[in-house]
Protein backbone atom coordinates (compact mmCIF):
# COMPACT_ATOMS: atom_id res chain seq x y z
CA UNK A 1 0.00 0.00 0.00
CA UNK A 2 3.09 2.28 0.67
CA UNK A 3 4.40 1.79 -3.02
CA UNK A 4 1.09 2.73 -3.98
CA UNK A 5 0.92 5.83 -2.51
CA UNK A 6 4.03 7.10 -3.39
CA UNK A 7 3.44 6.48 -6.94
CA UNK A 8 0.23 8.09 -7.22
CA UNK A 9 1.95 11.11 -5.63
CA UNK A 10 4.58 11.37 -8.31
CA UNK A 11 2.20 11.28 -11.05
CA UNK A 12 -0.21 13.35 -9.49
CA UNK A 13 -0.88 16.81 -11.20
CA UNK A 14 -3.03 19.92 -11.08
CA UNK A 15 -5.19 20.21 -13.79
CA UNK A 16 -6.46 22.66 -16.58
CA UNK A 17 -8.59 25.04 -14.42
CA UNK A 18 -7.19 24.12 -11.03
CA UNK A 19 -5.58 26.86 -8.71
CA UNK A 20 -2.10 26.37 -8.69
CA UNK A 21 -0.63 24.54 -5.71
CA UNK A 22 0.80 26.66 -3.12
CA UNK A 23 4.52 26.18 -1.65
CA UNK A 24 7.72 28.59 -0.23
CA UNK A 25 10.89 27.91 -2.16
CA UNK A 26 14.24 28.82 -1.96
CA UNK A 27 15.29 30.01 -5.09
CA UNK A 28 18.56 31.80 -7.25
CA UNK A 29 16.49 35.27 -6.52
CA UNK A 30 15.97 34.54 -3.16
CA UNK A 31 12.86 33.13 -1.41
CA UNK A 32 9.30 33.16 -3.04
CA UNK A 33 5.75 32.47 -1.68
CA UNK A 34 4.33 30.64 -4.69
CA UNK A 35 1.49 31.77 -6.45
CA UNK A 36 1.19 34.77 -3.76
CA UNK A 37 3.75 36.34 -4.81
CA UNK A 38 2.70 36.78 -8.44
CA UNK A 39 -0.72 38.11 -8.26
CA UNK A 40 -2.07 40.17 -11.18
CA UNK A 41 0.68 38.53 -13.52
CA UNK A 42 0.68 35.74 -15.60
CA UNK A 43 3.63 33.14 -14.77
CA UNK A 44 5.33 30.12 -16.47
CA UNK A 45 6.79 27.66 -13.83
CA UNK A 46 8.67 24.69 -15.86
CA UNK A 47 10.73 22.31 -14.45
CA UNK A 48 13.94 20.69 -16.26
CA UNK A 49 15.66 17.54 -15.57
CA UNK A 50 19.42 18.40 -14.16
CA UNK A 51 21.70 21.26 -13.77
CA UNK A 52 24.69 20.74 -16.32
CA UNK A 53 22.74 19.36 -19.02
CA UNK A 54 23.01 20.24 -22.40
CA UNK A 55 19.40 20.48 -23.54
CA UNK A 56 18.53 22.54 -20.44
CA UNK A 57 21.60 24.63 -21.03
CA UNK A 58 20.06 25.39 -24.22
CA UNK A 59 16.98 26.45 -22.82
CA UNK A 60 17.63 28.52 -19.99
CA UNK A 61 19.96 30.54 -22.54
CA UNK A 62 16.85 30.78 -24.70
CA UNK A 63 14.51 31.72 -21.51
CA UNK A 64 16.76 33.93 -20.44
CA UNK A 65 16.97 35.81 -23.90
CA UNK A 66 13.46 36.04 -24.12
CA UNK A 67 12.34 37.04 -20.36
CA UNK A 68 12.04 40.54 -21.25
CA UNK A 69 9.41 39.97 -24.20
CA UNK A 70 7.61 37.38 -21.89
CA UNK A 71 7.82 40.41 -19.10
CA UNK A 72 6.41 42.98 -21.63
CA UNK A 73 3.40 40.13 -22.02
CA UNK A 74 2.64 40.68 -18.16
CA UNK A 75 3.98 36.99 -17.75
CA UNK A 76 7.45 36.01 -15.08
CA UNK A 77 9.25 32.87 -15.67
CA UNK A 78 9.92 30.51 -12.56
CA UNK A 79 12.52 27.85 -13.45
CA UNK A 80 12.79 24.12 -11.27
CA UNK A 81 14.80 21.41 -10.59
CA UNK A 82 15.52 18.91 -8.28
CA UNK A 83 19.23 20.03 -8.11
CA UNK A 84 20.66 22.08 -4.88
CA UNK A 85 21.00 26.04 -4.34
CA UNK A 86 24.72 25.98 -5.16
CA UNK A 87 24.89 23.47 -8.14
CA UNK A 88 21.95 26.33 -9.65
CA UNK A 89 24.09 28.99 -8.73
CA UNK A 90 27.38 27.70 -10.50
CA UNK A 91 24.86 26.23 -13.43
CA UNK A 92 24.32 29.77 -14.12
CA UNK A 93 27.51 31.30 -13.64
CA UNK A 94 29.07 28.98 -16.42
CA UNK A 95 26.50 29.46 -18.56
CA UNK A 96 27.25 33.15 -18.72
CA UNK A 97 31.04 32.70 -18.74
CA UNK A 98 31.60 30.04 -20.70
CA UNK A 99 28.45 28.98 -23.04
CA UNK A 100 27.08 30.18 -26.57
CA UNK A 101 24.07 29.11 -27.80
CA UNK A 102 22.41 30.03 -31.19
CA UNK A 103 24.44 33.26 -31.43
CA UNK A 104 23.60 33.97 -27.49
CA UNK A 105 26.55 34.53 -25.29
CA UNK A 106 27.46 35.99 -22.14
CA UNK A 107 23.71 35.80 -21.18
CA UNK A 108 22.69 36.26 -17.17
CA UNK A 109 19.64 34.25 -16.08
CA UNK A 110 17.98 36.65 -14.07
CA UNK A 111 14.72 34.87 -12.96
CA UNK A 112 13.90 32.46 -10.24
CA UNK A 113 15.57 29.16 -10.68
CA UNK A 114 14.24 26.88 -7.35
CA UNK A 115 15.92 24.24 -5.46
CA UNK A 116 14.09 21.33 -4.94
CA UNK A 117 15.76 18.77 -3.65
CA UNK A 118 13.47 16.98 -1.58
CA UNK A 119 11.29 17.04 -4.21
CA UNK A 120 7.94 18.39 -2.56
CA UNK A 121 7.65 20.82 -5.54
CA UNK A 122 7.94 18.40 -8.35
CA UNK A 123 5.35 15.75 -6.63
CA UNK A 124 2.69 18.97 -6.25
CA UNK A 125 2.86 19.48 -10.01
CA UNK A 126 3.40 16.27 -11.32
CA UNK A 127 6.85 17.10 -12.99
CA UNK A 128 8.21 13.41 -11.82
CA UNK A 129 7.02 10.82 -14.86
CA UNK A 130 8.68 7.18 -13.36
CA UNK A 131 8.36 6.19 -16.66
CA UNK A 132 10.53 8.60 -17.56
CA UNK A 133 12.75 9.05 -14.83
CA UNK A 134 12.41 8.50 -11.08
CA UNK A 135 15.05 11.01 -10.44
CA UNK A 136 14.23 14.03 -12.77
CA UNK A 137 11.70 16.13 -13.52
CA UNK A 138 10.49 16.29 -17.03
CA UNK A 139 10.17 19.59 -19.07
CA UNK A 140 6.97 20.81 -17.77
CA UNK A 141 5.50 24.23 -18.39
CA UNK A 142 2.82 25.32 -16.87
CA UNK A 143 0.79 28.53 -17.17
CA UNK A 144 -0.53 30.55 -14.28
CA UNK A 145 -3.28 33.21 -14.76
CA UNK A 146 -3.32 36.40 -12.35
CA UNK A 147 -5.98 34.81 -10.64
CA UNK A 148 -3.38 32.14 -9.76
CA UNK A 149 -5.38 29.28 -11.93
CA UNK A 150 -3.29 26.82 -13.78
CA UNK A 151 -4.30 27.62 -18.16
CA UNK A 152 -2.58 25.61 -19.76
CA UNK A 153 -0.22 22.96 -19.68
CA UNK A 154 3.09 21.18 -21.68
CA UNK A 155 4.72 18.24 -21.09
CA UNK A 156 8.01 17.54 -22.85
CA UNK A 157 10.43 14.18 -22.36
CA UNK A 158 13.80 14.44 -21.04
CA UNK A 159 15.42 14.18 -24.70
CA UNK A 160 12.91 16.68 -26.56
CA UNK A 161 14.22 20.89 -26.35
CA UNK A 162 11.28 23.11 -25.62
CA UNK A 163 9.72 25.17 -28.77
CA UNK A 164 9.76 28.65 -27.56
CA UNK A 165 7.87 30.41 -30.15
CA UNK A 166 4.82 28.04 -29.06
CA UNK A 167 4.81 29.08 -25.38
CA UNK A 168 4.67 32.57 -26.37
CA UNK A 169 2.16 32.11 -29.25
CA UNK A 170 -0.04 30.33 -26.20
CA UNK A 171 0.08 33.12 -23.47
CA UNK A 172 -0.89 35.74 -25.87
CA UNK A 173 -3.64 33.68 -27.57
CA UNK A 174 -4.58 32.89 -24.01
CA UNK A 175 -4.62 36.75 -22.85
CA UNK A 176 -6.17 37.43 -26.55
CA UNK A 177 -8.97 35.18 -25.70
CA UNK A 178 -9.96 36.52 -22.37
CA UNK A 179 -9.32 40.27 -23.22
CA UNK A 180 -11.98 39.94 -26.52
CA UNK A 181 -13.84 36.93 -25.43
CA UNK A 182 -13.01 34.60 -28.54
CA UNK A 183 -11.26 31.43 -29.37
CA UNK A 184 -8.37 31.10 -31.36
CA UNK A 185 -8.05 28.76 -34.35
CA UNK A 186 -5.38 26.28 -35.02
CA UNK A 187 -1.82 28.07 -35.95
CA UNK A 188 -3.17 31.55 -34.56
CA UNK A 189 -0.95 34.64 -34.33
CA UNK A 190 -2.14 37.66 -33.61
CA UNK A 191 -3.44 39.63 -36.74
CA UNK A 192 -5.02 36.23 -37.54
CA UNK A 193 -9.12 35.79 -37.55
CA UNK A 194 -10.53 34.92 -34.16
CA UNK A 195 -13.51 32.46 -33.74
CA UNK A 196 -16.36 33.25 -32.38
CA UNK A 197 -18.52 31.12 -30.15
CA UNK A 198 -20.87 28.45 -31.81
CA UNK A 199 -24.71 30.40 -31.50
CA UNK A 200 -26.66 28.96 -28.59
CA UNK A 201 -30.19 29.38 -30.52
CA UNK A 202 -31.67 28.60 -34.10
CA UNK A 203 -32.25 32.11 -34.24
CA UNK A 204 -28.57 33.09 -33.34
CA UNK A 205 -27.44 30.66 -35.74
CA UNK A 206 -29.72 31.77 -38.59
CA UNK A 207 -29.28 35.75 -38.25
CA UNK A 208 -24.56 34.75 -38.24
CA UNK A 209 -25.54 33.07 -41.44
CA UNK A 210 -27.66 36.03 -43.02
CA UNK A 211 -25.62 39.01 -41.12
CA UNK A 212 -22.10 38.61 -43.17
CA UNK A 213 -21.08 42.54 -41.89
CA UNK A 214 -18.78 41.47 -39.30
CA UNK A 215 -18.90 37.37 -38.93
CA UNK A 216 -17.51 35.14 -41.98
CA UNK A 217 -19.79 32.21 -40.90
CA UNK A 218 -18.99 28.77 -42.88
CA UNK A 219 -21.69 27.40 -41.11
CA UNK A 220 -24.16 28.19 -38.07
CA UNK A 221 -21.26 26.83 -35.40
CA UNK A 222 -18.09 28.18 -37.23
CA UNK A 223 -17.80 31.88 -37.56
CA UNK A 224 -14.51 33.92 -37.77
CA UNK A 225 -13.89 37.25 -37.51
CA UNK A 226 -11.00 39.70 -38.07
CA UNK A 227 -8.82 41.21 -34.96
CA UNK A 228 -6.54 43.70 -35.68
CA UNK A 229 -3.03 42.79 -34.72
CA UNK A 230 -2.28 46.23 -33.53
CA UNK A 231 -5.56 46.07 -31.46
CA UNK A 232 -4.08 42.73 -30.10
CA UNK A 233 -1.03 43.97 -29.07
CA UNK A 234 -2.14 47.06 -27.69
CA UNK A 235 -4.18 45.61 -25.30
CA UNK A 236 -1.92 42.84 -23.93
CA UNK A 237 1.76 43.92 -23.72
CA UNK A 238 3.22 46.36 -21.92
CA UNK A 239 4.20 49.95 -23.31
Amino acid sequence: METLATETEVTSMPRIGDEAPKFKAVTTQGDINFPDDYKGEWVILFSHPADFTPVCTSEFITFANLESKFNKANCKLVGLSIDGLYSHIAWLRTIKDKIEFNGIKNIEVKFPLIEDISMEIAKKYGMLQPGESKTQAVRAVFFIDPKGTVRAIIYYPLSLGRNFDEIYRALIAMQTADAFNVATPADWNPGDDVIVSPAGSCGVAEERMTNTDELDCKDWFFCTKKLDKDEVLKKILKS
